[in-house]
């Protein structure tokens, strides 16, 4: 059972480092969408589709950031934290929402949506209850 201890090690060690390229890249990408934008005409404007891919890709950073905090979390406690999932969650959902085009979208889409982010906010208060200090 050691062996496949020292394994899963390897492994989430493999995938911080690649993750850390990803949002490292991500980052780079979100400077070149954010510079291009401003610098094309009329300059320094960002008009309301710009703003919308680029709050995208903000929290498409932010994901990746969550995932390696996690990851890393992984690594030092070798247990998964929950809490951090449901943030990450919460997150990729929340851009969903930002990206999501509100002339087109279907009513259920919105209402499962809803449902969604109820259900990962209620999961995600339980446990921080749970975890609060003082309780049992």
């Amino acid at each position: 059972m050691e062996i496949i201890g020292k394994i899963e090690r390897v492994i989430a060690i493999a995938l911080l480092i690649l993750m850390g390229i990803v949002v490292v890249s991500g980052v780079l990408e979100v400077a070149y969408v954010v510079l291009s934008d401003l610098l094309q005409p009329p300059g320094f404007f960002l008009g309301v589709d710009d703003l919308f891919d680029i709050f995208g890709l903000f929290l498409m950073v932010l994901i990746g950031l969550e995932l390696m905090t996690s990851i890393k979390m992984y690594l030092d406690d070798n247990m998964i934290h929950a809490e951090i999932m449901f943030l990450v969650a919460l997150t990729a959902v929340a851009r969903k929402v930002v990206i999501l085009d509100a002339k087109t979208i279907e009513p259920m889409t919105v209402f499962s949506i809803a449902a969604l982010v109820i259900a990962l906010s209620g999961g995600y208060y339980f446990i921080k209850k749970k975890n609060a200090p003082g309780a049992g």
